[in-house]
């Protein structure tokens, strides 16, 4: 019987309500996620609520779980996944409740599902055991308007049609614009599109959140750019999984937060999110702006400044399944050829193909990550896909956990939970969630800071994380010791802020 199962797992029903009975969490440390701060608490969920915070007695029928030495905290909000890809197959979202995810955000780097309404009805319609929301993709919108005739920029027309869209995404609950503007068909789009459909969502409230369109030649004029969408529009801006993603740049984290913290003093509310490993995923072509994929000299460049051919780890290839988990330093050893030769026959034989090659590239500073990842206006995200050989979307909240606060102690714990939980609402305009507070909404997570870790490689991507004791999303417990329950009471999130965002220099915030 599935009554005899829930108990089991210490989840009560009520025979005469059918309803969850309330759960006591006692003598947990609690971080309420709005500061650094922890203490000794109790915490009563009944329904999908937080009703009490404190020194707490049991009351009959209570469900009461032992929180001594462990962490309470608020459901950690993964600001830019792609989980969505494989949630269909994945609904009980083990990788993402095993490090305290209860909601993701998709939607990014320009791609969404279209309309965003297809995807709310069918979360609701077979919801998972997390929370999700969405953005609308610029991509996509443009997909959908120009076609195969992308490759130029668009007309006013075709923007107004854009525009169209973008409002029916934005009615039906996305939360702002998102681009990916390194990405076909967006690369082709000129700012003054980007900031057509930007100052459209921002009539909603809604926010932008940028791929930007470069994250290492022309890294600066690109981060000016998502700045000039801020200070135009009035309206939140977010870098996503932000990087200084070429050699030449190294070291200048700080002049890339000196940036952002002069268009905050502006009254520019620009933020980033960001992950704790120092490659990427994407594909390979991505690197080659001009699509001069024939170049040697751009292959040189590439090679040479972005990432090297053994930190480019092949992912996925269209061409030759067989070259998936071997680097192009590799590859190039086994054909007796040199490098720059390889990742051009590599791009050649993918596209005749019609298809390209994904890979994992290792182009970042472990410096530049530790001080964009304690920028106090930074969240932290995953940029992760279920079925991945990026570690990313398995290990990034508990790595953080493990690496950043228990072993570089660079953040404290209620810091680090911070920017995986209200500061993550608070970027992405969610209200409710990401505090323990009476009143918010019940996703919290209760694990052993000191055996929380991430176990995810890239030779073993899919590992999940331990040290997770228990998760509850919207008041149900999802996850114990390891396992998920079988409960799915995710729900869609929709954007909560309505009203048009001011002008830059006039909000009040």
């Amino acid at each position: 019987m599935r009554w005899k199962t829930l108990l089991a797992l210490g989840l009560a029903v009520s025979t005469a309500t059918n309803c969850y009975a309330a759960t006591l969490i006692r003598s947990a440390t609690v971080a309420n996620g709005r500061d650094a701060e922890t203490s000794l608490a109790d915490v009563r969920i009944d329904g999908d609520r937080i009703v009490a915070v404190g020194v707490l007695t049991p009351q009959k029928g209570d469900v009461v779980v032992d929180g001594r030495g462990l962490v309470l905290a608020p459901g950690f909000i993964d600001t830019h996944s792609h989980h969505d890809e494989k949630l269909g197959e994945h609904l009980d979202a083990t990788q993402l409740l095993a490090q305290g995810v209860t909601t993701v955000v998709f939607g990014q780097d320009g791609g969404s599902e279209f309309p965003v309404a297809k995807l709310f009805a069918e979360r609701e319609a077979h919801p998972a055991a997390v929370n999700i929301a969405s953005y609308s993709g610029h991509g996509t919108l443009r997909g959908e308007v120009l076609g195969s005739d992308y490759k130029r920029e668009a007309t006013p027309a075709e923007v107004d049609r854009m525009r169209a869209l973008l409002d029916a995404d934005m009615r039906a609950g996305a939360l702002g614009l998102s681009t990916g503007l390194e990405y076909d068909p967006a690369i082709y789009s000129s700012h003054a599109e980007v900031l057509a459909l930007a100052s459209e969502a921002a009539k909603f409230g809604g926010r932008y959140i940028s791929h930007m369109r470069s994250e290492d030649r022309e890294l600066w004029a690109a981060l000016d750019e998502l700045i000039t969408i801020g200070r135009e529009t009035g309206m939140p801006v977010q870098v996503s999984h932000a990087k200084l993603g070429m050699t030449d740049w190294w070291g200048q984290a700080d002049r890339y937060l000196a940036k952002l913290d002069a268009a905050r003093a502006e009254g520019i509310d620009a933020s980033l999110d960001i992950y704790p490993y120092p490659y990427w995923q994407s594909t390979l072509t991505v690197l080659w702006p001009e699509r001069d994929f024939d170049n040697r000299a751009t292959a040189e460049f590439v090679l040479g400044h972005l990432a090297p051919p053994e930190g480019l780890l092949i992912s996925a290839d269209s061409g030759d399944a067989s070259h998936v988990g071997k680097t192009v330093a590799q590859i190039a050893a086994e054909r007796g050829e040199d490098p720059v030769t390889t990742v051009i026959s590599l791009i050649r034989a993918a596209r005749a193909k019609d298809g390209d090659i994904s890979v994992i590239g290792t182009s970042m500073d472990e410096g530049d990550i530790a001080k964009l990842i304690a920028w106090p206006h930074a969240n932290i995200s995953s940029d992760g896909a279920f079925e991945d050989l990026h570690p990313r979307g398995a290990g990034p909240f508990a790595k953080i956990l493990r690496v950043y606060v228990r072993e570089k102690k660079l953040l404290s714990l209620g810091e680090a939970i911070r920017k995986m939980s209200s500061l993550a609402a608070r970027h992405m305009g969610i209200a409710d969630r990401g505090e323990i507070r009476v009143g918010a909404i019940a996703d919290l997570v209760l694990f052993d800071p000191d055996a929380i870790r991430d176990n995810a490689t890239t030779e073993n991507p899919g590992a999940v994380a331990t040290g997770m004791r228990r998760v509850w999303v919207n008041g149900v417990l999802s996850f114990v010791d390891g396992k998920a329950t079988g409960e799915r009471p995710g729900r869609v999130v929709r954007r909560g802020h309505s009203t048009p965002w001011p002008a830059a220099g006039k909000r009040s915030d």
